[in-house]
């Protein structure tokens, strides 16, 4: 019987080229204490870190993963998921996190700026359900919008908002 469920995501792995958790997040009904989950992870890495693929099948589950300078991604999915719908997941995490990190995607940034990853992984995936494939709105949710290029009617603004944009334009009316 095929399983129909949207919850199709076990767990996102973040690991350092040491194979200690950056960042781990475990989905579903199954609790694993943290002893299991750094067990799976430790065997995980063991079986990934010399590996040129970006599939295996690892204790039950299917894990797709791919590496970069000193970080590797890991998506874990269920034996009966479908393996390009995990692997569209992993791209769109993978492409927003090196749009956002301004294509450095190594360990000290991903650190750096693990506010913003864990953001982007919030965008991507909510409670084992694929959110999001799409790079460039997961960016565009996470990424703070500029406020000079914000432009806010009048009607919309707070009080303290209308008076910076009416000094705003009052100073360069001065300068012209």
């Amino acid at each position: 019987m095929v399983n129909l469920s949207l919850y199709s995501i076990k767990a996102v792995i973040l690991l350092d080229s040491e194979g200690n958790r950056v960042l781990a997040k475990y989905y579903g009904n199954e609790s694993t204490v943290l002893k299991q989950q750094k067990q799976f992870e430790k065997g995980l890495f063991e079986k990934t870190k010399r590996a040129q693929g970006e599939i295996i099948l690892y204790d039950n589950h299917i894990v797709l993963y791919r590496s970069n300078i000193d970080i590797f991604f890991y998506v874990v999915g269920s034996m009966e998921e479908n393996e390009l719908h995990l692997l569209s997941m992993l791209n769109a995490f993978y492409d927003a996190i090196s749009t956002l990190l301004r294509y450095q995607v190594e360990k000290r940034s991903v650190m750096d700026n693990l506010d913003l990853i864990i953001l982007c992984l919030d965008e991507t995936v909510d409670g084992g359900i694929i959110l999001e494939t799409d790079s460039n709105a997961i960016v565009s949710r996470v990424s703070k919008p500029r406020m000079d290029m914000v432009d806010i009617p009048f009607a919309e603004q707070t009080l303290m908002q209308a008076v910076q944009t009416a000094k705003d334009r009052f100073a360069s009316q001065l300068l012209r």
